[in-house]
């Protein structure tokens, strides 16, 4: 499993650099099926003027349509930071599998740091939770990303 990890974990990387490119926050997500990228996303929330349009949703509706399911069973969710509450909550009712992070997120995350929602006893699922994947490659491309916009 790790192999794979690394491997989809880089492709999440890629995409945060086109996020990074286009002067959004360096943040990109991948959907896996069977060992196969479904979807991907990368955050692009200035550029859509969307305040959900973080790379996690951008990919779970990529892989809603594709699959033409809103539900994403026995998938895996790969992105380079730690999940908001709003990008936790989709995958908690795409009923995604597994979820993959590289870097924490100490304000805003809610897997482990600002918060640890996932067990929340009112969620109706509970996801695999896997994390620090590739995490210093994350945090040195955001650490870079906020030392230039300063």
């Amino acid at each position: 499993m790790m192999d794979y990890d690394q491997v989809f974990m880089q492709h999440a990387l890629s995409l945060a650099q086109k996020a990074q490119a286009a002067g959004e926050v360096p943040v990109g997500a991948v959907i896996v099926l069977d060992n196969e990228i479904i979807a991907e996303g990368y955050n692009q929330p200035i550029s859509h003027h969307d305040p959900s349009a973080h790379a996690e949703m951008q990919a779970i509706r990529q892989a809603a349509k594709k699959l033409g399911n809103y539900r994403l069973l026995n998938t895996t969710l790969y992105v380079t930071l730690e999940p908001c509450m709003m990008c936790l909550g989709a995958m908690v009712h795409a009923r995604v599998k597994r979820l993959v992070y590289a870097a924490s997120e100490p304000k805003a995350g809610v897997i482990h740091s600002a918060a640890q929602l996932a067990n929340s006893t009112f969620l109706n699922h509970r996801l695999e939770i896997s994390s620090g994947v590739m995490a210093e490659e994350s945090s040195a491309l955001l650490k870079a990303f906020f030392l230039q916009r300063r």
